[in-house]
């Protein structure tokens, strides 16, 4: 017997087709934010630093010769106010020397809190080895952490991972090519080929043929040499307007949580389904809608699709209108049908060929 659950279904209905900006669809190559790491230490923590580790006594030891401090041989600093830390930033694009960026801060021994510490001068390196930042300041913990003597512990959030808002200073920018290259390249978010075509109409209709399409994703056009130019044809090729092309239908079912997002362009075949003791079945009727005399209508076939759905024991249930799939899912929501049944049901719409969509199960 079926147990009866309330399927939550979420349709994702696209819209019919409208003007969008080219930003919106894409960006220029080069345009993207880089990813800055760093290795440090965080002082001034109330006992709750790492235990004595050896790569943290090594970072102190080098800490403390950069500041001119020269331990002796053997000797050991004291490490319980002490971390080691990875430093991890995002460096914007366009980013230029002197400007602050967010940092974020996590530990990586035994450390059992953050809070109250003090990141020291820490260099902040690029995936080409170059030092783009310096960071250092004091630490924003939003997780807390405590324990008593006799072993219990609570802690709140997570105690070991904070941020210092404007913690790093740019040192080095990004070349990006911008103010050289004669030839950019624009990059679709989704590959398309008719989008990326419409796109290189819509451009070239504004400058001139300027524009060519690469690929199913990348655009080539040609900039002025000029700086001043070149900024004001970037913002204007931006706020293009271009229709782009209709979403491929697909069927996206979360199994855990018996989430399905259908988008409109999805359509069955006629089919019957028979799964347990429920039973579907679709059966598609065409017909001809002719408008009236003088009336400047089209003469159009319209798809009439009987669907109905039936469990033993259960009532049945017919719909009329257009065999789409989220008119199926509701009758299965309808009889009770559990998350992995409603997977399976339509895995085998779509190996029966049914089921005209690509179906992504997370």
């Amino acid at each position: 017997m079926l147990r009866r659950l309330v399927l939550p279904l979420l349709f994702a209905v696209v819209a019919p087709a409208h003007a969008e900006r080219v930003r919106d669809l894409g960006a220029f190559q080069g345009v993207r934010s880089n990813q800055l790491t760093g290795y440090g230490v965080v002082v001034g923590l109330d006992g709750t630093g790492d235990d004595n580790l050896e790569y943290l006594t090594q970072a102190m030891r080098g800490t403390a010769g950069r500041l001119g401090v020269q331990l002796p041989p053997g000797v050991s600093p004291g490490l319980k106010n002490a971390a080691a830390v990875m430093i991890t930033a995002q460096l914007p694009a366009f980013a230029k020397p002197g400007q602050k960026i967010d940092v974020t801060v996590s530990a990586i021994g035994k450390a059992k809190s953050l809070r109250g510490g003090a990141l020291v001068m820490t260099p902040l390196y690029g995936a080409d080895g170059q030092i783009y930042a310096m960071s250092q300041g004091n630490l924003a913990v939003g997780g807390l952490g405590v324990s008593g003597r006799d072993g219990s512990k609570l802690t709140v959030n997570v105690p070991t991972v904070g941020r210092i808002p404007e913690g790093a200073s740019v040192e080095r920018a990004v070349a990006t090519g911008f103010d050289r290259d004669e030839l950019l390249r624009w990059n679709l978010y989704q590959a398309d080929f008719l989008t990326a075509a419409r796109v290189r109409d819509a451009v070239n209709a504004r400058f001139g043929p300027v524009a060519e399409v690469e690929d199913g994703v990348t655009l080539a056009i040609r900039m002025p040499a000029e700086a001043n130019a070149r900024a004001s044809m970037l913002a204007a090729i931006e706020m293009i307007q271009v229709q782009p092309a209709e979403t491929p239908a697909k069927v996206i079912v979360n199994s855990r949580t018996g989430t399905v997002v259908i988008n409109s362009a999805v359509r069955l075949s006629p089919a019957a389904i028979s799964h347990g003791k429920l039973t579907v079945r679709i059966d598609e009727k065409p017909s001809v809608s002719q408008p009236a005399p003088l009336s400047r209508g089209e003469t159009r076939q319209v798809e009439s699709s009987a669907i109905e759905a039936e469990e033993k024991g259960s009532h049945l249930i017919s719909m009329k209108g257009g065999a789409s799939l989220s008119k199926v899912v509701d009758a299965l929501n309808l009889l009770g049908v559990g998350p992995s049944d409603l997977v399976e049901i339509l895995q085998a719409l779509k190996e029966a060929g049914a089921l005209k969509a690509e179906m992504v199960v997370l």
